[in-house]
């Protein structure tokens, strides 16, 4: 034990003397571990925000509009014709598997919300959704009510409001039973959504949500789109089946041509954002490890000179009788000291990039310990692997020479 620590003091010392060569190895150590550390802790923080912004709809909903959502470029697709309401509500009618159908339209995305005093910009999404709508979503009703069947067969005009659009229009003051104007019409606030914040540029908060049926005051709604949300994980796939086969009934498909519509699972987007990120996270890695390839020979250099310029101190310490092992040792701590503090500068540069991109996208404080414990052991090899021949090279040589050496 004495002798390590005696080891670990003239490693300490070593690199005291030579700052300058070891802080430019530190630094190329620091920029790898960094570059590896940063780049998955970010990528593991945009992970876990999507993972958390999508479990609100779900691994149990799934989408049938006009087109199925497509993440490829340039993917040229057939036209579709558009979801006419009889093709919806034949579809709610005719489906008989255990789950929630809802119809939906995107009206716009750019609608203004105003009261007598006040009003939005003009970036209100408006949706018109009947009475399954909030619950097929995930959506929950922090204050006052839904939209009922009888707002939808009534075409009541009411709305359901977003968290930015409380805050923008009434303050502290309570909206319910409140009129406000949205485009040319006029409204009665019924409920407020709860908070669901933002991802990917698009706000769950900044919306309203109005019966069907008064959506089409906006303007006739020619495209519909359904959701449906099954009471049981497990039956998502036949519950697919099932769909695609009645609606394709529904639109008159023939037997053996394409579907003229698309299924779109709730979490298909996350999977494919995440995928990606699994790519950034290989990507990042290899960089990581090209860069500490590169750290790992400036060490080596850095040791054999080292070596070379304490020639006649390793003979003096030979001659007074330390071991080729404890000349060796000695180097070898000496390489994995330097390498370790690289290590530290880096996993700490890497976690605070990591955690800053993850407060950008909204995510939470991570402390990634799979990758920190990743970046001390890949120092440690990069230390071991530098100092080795530099160490054994310091241990073979002849006392006697060494200590005639100039």
């Amino acid at each position: 034990m004495n002798l390590l620590k005696e080891n670990i003091l003239i490693a300490l010392n070593a690199i005291r003397v030579n700052t300058l060569r070891t802080v430019l190895t530190v630094l190329i150590i620091g920029i790898g571990i960094t570059a590896l550390v940063g780049i998955l802790t970010s990528t593991s923080a945009i992970e876990k925000k999507l993972e958390s912004d999508f479990s609100m709809l779900g691994s149990n909903t799934f989408t049938i509009s006009r087109y199925a959502m497509s993440f490829t470029r340039g993917n040229r697709r057939k036209p579709n014709p558009k979801i006419a309401d009889y093709h919806a509500e034949n579809f709610k009618d005719l489906y008989d598997f255990e789950a929630l159908v809802s119809l939906n339209a995107v009206m716009t995305g750019a609608a203004t919300v105003k009261t007598k005093k006040v009003k939005t910009d003009p970036n209100v999404r408006l949706i018109a959704g009947d009475e399954n709508y909030i619950s097929s979503t995930g959506y929950a009703i922090s204050e006052g009510r839904g939209i009922s069947k009888a707002d939808v067969e009534q075409s009541s005009n009411v709305v359901i409001v977003g968290q930015d659009v409380v805050t923008k229009l009434f303050k502290n003051e309570s909206p319910i039973n409140q009129e406000v104007k949205i485009g040319n019409q006029k409204a009665t606030i019924i409920g407020v959504l709860e908070s669901k914040g933002s991802s990917m540029g698009f706000s769950g908060d900044n919306q309203c949500i109005v019966p069907l049926s008064f959506g089409n005051k906006f303007g006739k709604i020619t495209n519909y789109a359904i959701n449906i949300s099954v009471f049981n994980t497990e039956d998502l796939d036949a519950a697919i089946d099932v769909a695609e086969g009645l609606f394709r009934i529904v639109r008159k498909d023939r037997p053996g041509e394409e579907n003229s519509f698309g299924i779109t699972r709730s979490n298909s987007l996350s999977n494919f954002v995440i995928d990606q990120l699994s790519a950034v996270q290989v990507i990042a890695t290899i960089i990581g490890i090209i860069t500490l390839f590169g750290a790992a020979i400036g060490l080596m250099n850095i040791m054999l000179v080292s070596v070379t310029e304490r020639t006649k101190e390793i003979g003096t310490r030979k001659a007074l009788g330390a071991s080729s092992s404890t000349i060796r040792n000695q180097f070898l701590i000496e390489s994995v000291v330097i390498s370790q503090l690289g290590g530290l500068l880096g996993i700490l540069l890497g976690i605070v990039i990591g955690n800053l991109v993850s407060s950008i996208v909204g995510g939470s404080f991570i402390v990634p310990w799979n990758w920190m414990i990743l970046g001390a052991a890949l120092c440690s090899l990069v230390g071991i692997i530098s100092g080795y021949y530099p160490a054994r090279q310091a241990s073979a040589l002849n006392p006697t020479e060494a200590l005639r050496y100039e």
